[in-house]
């Protein structure tokens, strides 16, 4: 049954916060289970840097592989707060997380590996160009390019996880359209953008409020992360992108269906014009014996016909190539 949060006559802000509240107990169970495997991947990679001791970058780079193993589960915290931003009712959560991993965890795992790289790639070349920009401030062009191609990499992942829980679609159509989406649907992505960074806000105040006390940072990071952040941030993006792109979805795949419909019956009809080109043909050359009254039956190609009937079908192959034939 259809959530009617969402009037028409509502304004969209008002409509986005009473969704969000009546959501908002599902949201927390969908953040509890996520924060399981997010919780282990994190401390995994800590443990490893504990053991290994790494310096500099290479310590960046292994803690941010929690993103690769953490991914294939926000598969579902994709799904559950799709569906509930669709206005379904009964949305039972644990289920449908559980599904979503089963169903995405190759593709979520390789997403994660792209969402990695371009992290790490963004990381670097950001920290870069602020150091550049000290000794020659040219390179504040640089940095505004780099800026923006991470939001642009930011709005493709606004569309593909979420594409791909949704539809059945090969890799390089989910990065595709997700591409196209990142620049054709501005106005969506940045009001999605706009709201993550009023959530990141809000989640940076909270940690500010700890007054730099490292009890209550671990407190509140575990309190954000584990109950609020992931979830919160998907059922934004969502809410700003996810109608709009089934509706151009499905109105791509039911215009595919219609071309593929149109083919099907293209081929059918050569088809079935070959087979009788070819049956005219067999017809031409074959020997009707006249000595036969016209009402007996001859047979021909696997049928039993009447000679009248089959003379009269060689005489219209023979006529519609202009041949004459007489009796």
């Amino acid at each position: 049954m259809a959530s009617q949060s969402n009037p028409t006559n509502t304004l969209p802000i008002a409509a986005f916060f009473s969704s969000l509240f009546h959501s908002f107990p599902r949201l927390l169970l969908t953040n509890f289970i996520f924060a399981l495997p997010l919780a282990a991947s994190v401390a995994l990679f800590q443990l490893l840097g504990y053991w290994l001791q790494p310096t500099g970058a290479a310590s960046v780079l292994l803690s941010l592989l929690a993103i690769v193993t953490a991914f294939p589960f926000y598969a579902g915290v994709v799904r559950v707060t799709a569906k509930l931003v669709s206005g379904e009712e009964d949305v039972r959560v644990f289920s449908v997380f559980v599904k979503a991993v089963k169903d995405n965890f190759l593709r979520f795992l390789v997403h994660g590996l792209v969402f990695y790289a371009a992290t790490v790639l963004s990381y670097f070349s950001i920290a870069l160009y602020i150091n550049l920009i000290r000794k020659n401030s040219l390179f504040i062009g640089t940095l505004i390019v780099s800026l923006l191609v991470v939001i642009f990499f930011l709005f493709m992942f606004f569309y593909i996880p979420t594409m791909t829980v949704t539809f059945d679609l090969p890799m390089r159509y989910l990065y595709k359209n997700s591409l196209l989406m990142s620049y054709g649907e501005l106005k969506r992505n940045f009001l999605g953008l706009f709201g993550l960074i009023v959530l990141l806000a809000v989640a940076t105040t909270c940690l500010l409020a700890c007054n730099a006390s490292a009890v209550a940072v671990i407190i509140c990071t575990a309190v954000l992360g584990g109950a609020l952040v992931p979830s919160v941030a998907a059922f934004i993006i969502n809410y700003a992108v996810y109608r709009q792109m089934v509706v151009m979805l499905t109105s791509k795949e039911d215009s595919a269906r219609a071309i593929d419909s149109k083919i099907r019956e293209a081929e059918s009809k050569r088809q079935k014009q070959e087979a009788l080109d070819d049956f005219k043909e067999r017809l031409k050359s074959f020997e009707i014996d006249e000595s036969l009254s016209d009402d007996e039956y001859i047979y021909f190609e696997g049928r039993m016909m009447k000679k009248s009937v089959l003379a009269k079908l060689k005489q219209e192959a023979l006529e519609s190539e202009g041949i004459s034939h007489d009796r």
